[in-house]
């Protein structure tokens, strides 16, 4: 598959199918993720992959989410370790982002992985509202990691159309 097909053609998927998907799979597309750059190779990124517990982080969606998602059999929450990407060795900001950096490093994993998932002929929904506090608990995710999104994975059950794009004119300066 050529990079600009998954491009153009990866999009959110709102509806899944229960089929299963291994471990393997899932491997692949988190070591695709590992392959974008990040702050000096600070590699800030973690993955929860979640099976088992699918119900318990579906709780912590709103309403809208947990419909989209509810025959999604894989989630994935990313987050980011604090303080790390973006900063000296002594903790100091080093970019005028600040702990920014991070989600941008994270932002460049997570599309890595989208497209080695439709790659792959799965789709993905990325989410950004969760319950912050009840996700953390349900996974144990350590206070120094920042949770940054929650990924539903799984083979599409709809082919959505392309949202309308802004004008590349209307987004683009030359100097």
């Amino acid at each position: 598959m050529e990079l600009t097909e998954a491009i153009n053609n990866r999009r959110s998927i709102r509806r899944f199918e229960s089929t299963e998907i291994s471990d393997d799979v899932i491997l692949t597309l988190i070591d695709a993720a590992t392959k974008a750059p990040s702050w000096k190779n600070s590699q800030v990124s973690r993955y929860y992959v979640v099976k088992e517990l699918r119900e318990e982080v579906i709780s912590c969606l709103p309403n809208f989410n947990q419909m989209s998602v509810e025959n999604a059999p894989v989630l994935i929450v990313s987050t980011v370790v604090d303080t790390r990407s973006g900063y000296d060795r002594e903790g100091n900001y080093e970019t005028h982002l600040k702990e920014g950096f991070a989600y941008f490093d994270n932002g460049l994993q997570i599309e890595n992985l989208c497209l080695k998932a439709y790659e792959e002929g799965l789709g993905t929904l990325i989410m950004g509202i969760y319950d912050n506090e009840q996700l953390r608990n349900v996974l144990e995710i350590p206070e120094e990691e920042i949770i940054t999104v929650v990924i539903a994975l799984g083979v599409p059950a709809i082919k959505p159309e392309m949202p309308k794009r802004k004008e590349l004119t209307a987004i683009t300066k030359f100097k």
